[in-house]
């Protein structure tokens, strides 16, 4: 597939047919992790892959209702595939502290960005276009509420010293997913609204 197809193809989806995905076809998505961006090679990547129907159906229980309340229709439990994305911090810190990577102080640089919540997002991207690229369809969700977002960790059991990011869903999109995709294209900002050139 062209790059650009692929990109227009990238896209949150909130509606799913409830066919399974194939596990290879899972595992070649997942796969990416492998080149995920991770700072100075720390690989605190973690993926928990869930899709046992009770253990997606507690997550959709706790993640769901507020797009309910919120005039959306279910997706989360639809989704066949949901993809648990964790980080490890403490990865960071340990590469950092090791001799090619300490200050001249001999102490850890001080991190004015932290490179895991970001590589984190990166991560995401790629697994969005590793999905598109198998002509399925992905979403997201990441509740507000702490003890919500601790919840999911919970029932993803991600390993320890893992911080979960979010989960991402995988699945087919259903055919009635189209129109809303559309509406929210038609709200896209300029680009020079976005982009800024210093020549």
């Amino acid at each position: 597939m062209d790059f650009t197809d692929l990109l227009r193809q990238r896209r949150m989806t909130r509606q799913y047919r409830q066919d399974p995905v194939p596990a290879d076809v899972v595992r070649r998505i997942v796969g990416v992790v492998h080149r995920a961006p991770s700072a100075g090679f720390s690989q605190g990547h973690r993926i928990v892959v869930i899709t046992d129907p009770a253990r997606r159906a507690r997550l959709a229980a706790i993640a769901e209702p507020w797009y309910l309340r919120h005039g959306h229709q279910s997706w989360i439990s639809q989704a066949p595939v949901h993809l648990a994305l964790g980080i490890r911090e403490g990865a960071y810190h340990d590469r950092y502290q090791e001799p090619d990577k300490i200050q001249d102080d001999g102490a850890e640089i001080p991190w004015p960005v932290p490179f895991w919540w970001f590589d984190a997002g990166a991560l995401l991207v790629l697994l969005q276009l590793a999905a598109a690229n198998e002509g399925l369809a992905s979403g997201f969700y990441s509740p507000a509420a702490p003890d919500e977002l601790g919840a999911l960790a919970e029932v993803a059991e991600l390993p320890d010293g893992t911080m979960l990011t979010g989960v991402m869903t995988l699945g087919h999109k259903s055919d009635d997913s189209a129109a809303r995709t559309s509406r929210l294209s038609s709200r896209r900002k300029p680009l020079d609204e976005l982009v800024t050139w210093l020549d």
